[in-house]
């Protein structure tokens, strides 16, 4: 078997056999081929597609390149969630502790940045002290002693993905739904959780800029799952505008250890509540998304999730003090304000532009292998529906290095549009594809 017919196979839009997806998975993660010839074959998948079966296929070999945990001793059902990148999209760090303070138990295989879209892993990096390069023996302890773990990817647990999603981040073959679905669901099941809460981005700040190909991708990953065995729900979440106000690794954990506190933003509250009930829905812990909810907000007022945090912190070697003192997170040398040149309501913000600006300033990769700037970023200080006058501070920009200072604040400035009205905002969440959601391969 040959990769460069593979690819010729592909590019001229045939179908791959179990045998050939799994030939160039295993070879590619061994490092028999090239880097070069995987993002060919990559490429020639972002423009012909890959059928339902063919993901499956990708799916299993990701899965089969390393090992699974078996989290069989770990009493009752292990949730988790995962996000299609977002901007803004801090909810892992909200939700997470407060499901499991609710008598969940979650582990997570997370990611890094992606693109113009932010990652958890890159997030809890900018946690003094934290470790997320956990041996697979590590991440069971954990799991059994805190109730949550969030470890990233292994070279034991889907290595081929970890190769792969590096190489799609700089080869522009992040959006192909084939890849973005086998990429999560072979994660979820390598991990041995028992039930997923998926969050799927519809807009500009997603991946999926359009509601269709968002429930096309969320449909798909609750049917492949239940091929595995396992249950999910997907929730179809709004990012036409950043989530919260701060885009950025450390700003990102400083807004939600915030809302931990009880002072988050409406519209991250208002998602991690509707994901973390969904989560305990599956779990069994709650008969109810409405239950759920109520317990999830009790929790929140109570700072149960705020303790929970704290633990999770300090069991993956982390300085859990930073819950209490946000000045021990990185903080950026610079900041920039950028300022409104016209007065009206805000009635839409670029979230990718926002997501591209931060990239720029060093919180994202521009190539593969760049180190992110953990303090780079930036804070909104105004939302869609917001009135703003001329000379008024829409945003600002946290950066060490001003290499790309004048390109990022550009696209801030562009990234805000304004109506005389208030414009009409649509809803946060568009719908939920619950577990008994049926479709044809």
């Amino acid at each position: 078997m040959q990769v460069i017919d593979l690819i010729t196979k592909k590019r001229d839009g045939g179908k791959l056999t179990e045998e050939e997806i799994d030939f160039l998975v295993q070879s590619y993660t061994r490092g028999e081929i090239p880097d070069y010839q995987m993002s060919a074959f990559l490429m020639a998948a972002f423009l012909q597609g890959l059928d339902f079966s063919e993901t499956r296929f990708l799916t299993k070999a990701f899965i089969s390149s390393g090992e699974v945990l078996d989290l069989s001793d770990i009493p009752g059902l292990k949730v988790d969630k995962h996000s299609t990148g977002g901007v803004g999209d801090k909810t892992t760090l909200v939700v997470v502790p407060l499901v499991v303070a609710a008598g969940a138990t979650v582990v997570k295989l997370a990611g890094r940045a992606l693109g113009h879209t932010g990652g958890t892993i890159d997030k809890l990096e900018s946690i003094p002290g934290f470790r997320v390069d956990l041996r697979p023996r590590e991440i069971k302890e954990i799991a059994k002693r805190v109730g949550a773990v969030i470890s990233e990817q292994t070279s034991n647990l889907v290595p081929a993905d970890k190769k792969i999603y590096a190489l799609r981040d700089v080869t522009a073959t992040v959006d192909c739904i084939p890849l973005i679905v086998s990429s999560i669901v072979s994660k979820k099941i390598a991990c041995g959780t028992d039930c997923i809460v998926f969050d799927v981005k519809v807009g500009s700040g997603g991946f999926l800029p359009d509601l269709e190909s968002a429930r096309r991708l969320a449909e798909m990953m609750v049917v492949l799952v239940k091929q595995f065995g396992k249950k999910a729900v997907a929730v179809l979440s709004n990012m036409e505008q950043p989530l919260g106000f701060s885009v950025g690794n450390a700003l990102e954990v400083r807004e939600a250890i915030l809302t931990l506190q009880g002072r988050g933003p409406q519209d991250l509250v208002e998602l991690c509540l509707e994901l973390g009930s969904q989560m305990l829905v599956l779990a069994g812990i709650v008969p109810s998304a409405s239950a759920g909810k109520e317990k999830l907000v009790k929790l929140l007022r109570e700072e149960a999730g705020l303790e929970k945090l704290r633990e999770m912190i300090l069991a993956q070697g982390g300085n859990p003090d930073v819950v209490a003192n946000l000045d021990l997170l990185p903080c950026s040398s610079q900041i920039l304000e950028v300022k409104s040149g016209c007065a009206g309501y805000i009635k839409e913000i670029k979230a990718r532009s926002i997501g591209n600006a931060a990239l720029l300033l060093g919180a994202g990769r521009l190539n593969k292998g760049d180190q992110v700037d953990p303090a780079a970023g930036l804070t909104l200080m105004k939302k869609v529906g917001d009135y703003v006058s001329p000379g008024e501070t829409l945003a600002v920009l946290h950066f060490n290095n001003s290499r790309h200072l004048d390109e990022a604040k550009k696209l801030v400035e562009t990234a805000f549009h304004f109506s005389a009205e208030p414009p009409v905002t649509p809803p946060l969440v568009h719908k939920v594809i619950s577990p008994d959601f049926q479709a044809d391969e």
